[in-house]
């Protein structure tokens, strides 16, 4: 695949570039399609997008949203704020604000209030995940599982548009404490020199290809020499093929950065690029089916995951099209994620039984290659826990679980029982089956915790 090249080059240079246009809460005013709507569904996203971060681009309103069919349209529900996202005594704070003609200052103020409410670090990310060089902290970077580890690059804490649902939005809302930035790429490459065990490597953020190549170079050509073979895999998590295509296809250094990954496949490593497609409808542009075509001809793999959210996509129908398209392509389904337990859960959240129905009723209709899919995944405290089946065990009715990962690599692939309860949407909410006091797993966690806190002390 990597004599592609050539040809990938003349394409791209017979683009024209795409101008890259945003859109804030600040001027919200410039899109078109949303002074159209009714003025109170104008309120509410104003109201919402004072509190959670809002961002989108004009390749996402005019080309992804079918206007004639919001409120309903998923892509616009995934991109703007609904007045459900925050609770009913949230909404009714931020719109008085809004409605007294507050102070910007006030709004923010009120809004930090209920940011911190929501949860905006889950799974221990910043007690538990954080490595050290030297006696001191890696900025940036987060090592849970033993064979990956994460990084996040200070340029790349930002995307082309923001997820409604997402679960790192505590980086966007401007809240230097909330945020996981690093700054020297130099700091990660000491940590990895030092770690064997590591053969994994994920770059994310925000979306590390808001970056120019020349900045993403800097990261990733290091991780190339002799010291960094214990480095099999090099990942980069991005939605840019849903928001922006054109990063591959038109954007002034397109070329470069295709050039970059087909150094890093022919070096020997496996480039893994991990997609993230919420419903089949992103994938409908001729634009991204070219960027995708680029991609996969510098022999990247391209593997693509999301979660079950309420709204968008709660319906097997929509995971069967998703998936189909995405074989379709020659991407890899990867992951049917349980939507995180932060920012605006209650909106999204779809109780455990529920999504295992769900996935279950899409998985059984695919063929072998679409079965790839792994779910419904919790991502955890103690790490990736799927929901293998519900079962009827001597007369008890049990969630049957395992660990796809855990901080302790000895808990994965191990099955255990949890109290079948038809309400529970996470696994904090899961009780043992059979009479156990706790799971398997949690004195070990804890211990975790307690490290964690004695070593920050």
């Amino acid at each position: 695949m990597h004599g592609n090249n050539d040809a990938v080059h003349l394409i791209a240079s017979t683009e024209e570039r795409r101008p890259y246009k945003v859109y804030t809460e600040r001027n919200l005013d410039s899109i078109e399609q949303f002074l159209a709507l009714p003025e109170d569904m104008q309120f509410d996203i104003r109201v919402v997008a004072s509190v959670l971060p809002f961002r989108v681009n004009e390749y996402v309103v005019n080309e992804l949203i079918d206007w004639s069919c919001v409120p309903n349209d998923p892509v616009f529900r995934l991109m703007f704020p609904q007045k459900g996202m925050l609770q009913p005594g949230q909404f009714d704070t931020m719109a008085k604000l809004h409605r007294n003609g507050a102070t910007a200052e006030q709004i923010k103020e009120a809004a930090r209030k209920i940011q911190h409410s929501m949860n905006p670090h889950p799974a221990g990310q910043l007690a538990l995940n954080r490595p050290m060089v030297d006696g001191k902290i890696v900025s940036g970077m987060q090592h849970k599982y033993r064979e990956t580890a994460l990084y996040f690059p200070s340029q790349g804490q930002t995307c082309h548009s923001y997820c409604t649902f997402c679960f790192r939005w505590a980086q966007f809302i401007g809240d230097d404490e909330l945020k996981m930035a690093a700054t020297e790429a130099s700091t990660m490459h000491a940590y990895l020199k030092q770690h064997p065990e590591v053969t994994d490597v994920l770059f994310t953020g925000g979306d590390p290809l808001v970056m120019k190549t020349r900045l993403l170079k800097e990261y990733l050509e290091p991780l190339l020499a002799p010291e960094f073979d214990h480095i099999k895999n090099i990942r980069i998590g991005s939605k840019t093929l849903t928001f922006w295509p054109y990063r591959f296809v038109s954007d002034d250094d397109a070329e470069e950065l295709l050039a970059l990954f087909s150094k890093i496949t022919a070096s020997g490593k496996q480039l893994a690029f991990m997609a993230h497609f919420d419903h089949y409808q992103e994938l409908k542009t001729d634009v991204c089916k070219e960027a995708i075509k680029r991609i996969r001809a510098t022999g990247t793999m391209i593997r693509a995951q999301a979660p079950l959210t309420r709204h968008i996509n709660n319906d097997p129908d929509v995971w069967v099209k998703n998936w189909e398209t995405q074989l379709s392509l020659g991407i890899v389904p990867y992951y049917f994620f349980v939507a995180r337990d932060t920012g605006a859960k209650h909106y999204f959240e779809i109780p455990l039984a529920e999504a295992y129905e769900i996935y279950r009723q899409a998985i059984t209709r695919m063929s072998g290659l679409g079965r790839t899919v792994r779910g419904p995944s919790m991502s955890a405290g103690p790490g990736k826990v799927e929901i293998t089946g519900i079962a009827d065990i001597n007369g008890e009715k049990v969630f049957c679980l395992r660990f796809l990962q855990g901080r302790n690599p000895e808990w994965c692939y191990r099955p255990f029982f949890a109290k079948y309860d038809e309400k529970a949407t996470w696994l904090d909410q899961l009780e043992p089956a059979f009479g156990e006091e706790k799971f398997f797993f949690e004195d070990e966690y804890q211990a975790m915790f307690k490290a964690a806190d004695t070593a920050a002390a």
